[in-house]
């Protein structure tokens, strides 16, 4: 059985330390820089931290 995953792609700069240190942790630098992570409850609760700077899409 296959593990789910997200692509994550960074669309707005963050604007404080904490927004960037939890992006930092998610490989995520630049505008329009994109990783596929694992689908897991550490990856969802930084994607809810920072989901105002990221687009979220199911990459299978």
């Amino acid at each position: 059985m296959a593990e789910k995953s997200v692509r994550v792609t960074l669309i707005k700069r963050p604007s404080t330390e904490r927004l960037k240190v939890i992006l930092k942790g998610m490989g995520l630098n630049k505008i329009s820089s994109s990783r596929v992570l694992k689908d897991n409850p550490c990856t969802r609760g930084m994607i809810g931290k920072v989901s105002h700077l990221v687009s979220v899409k199911d990459a299978g």
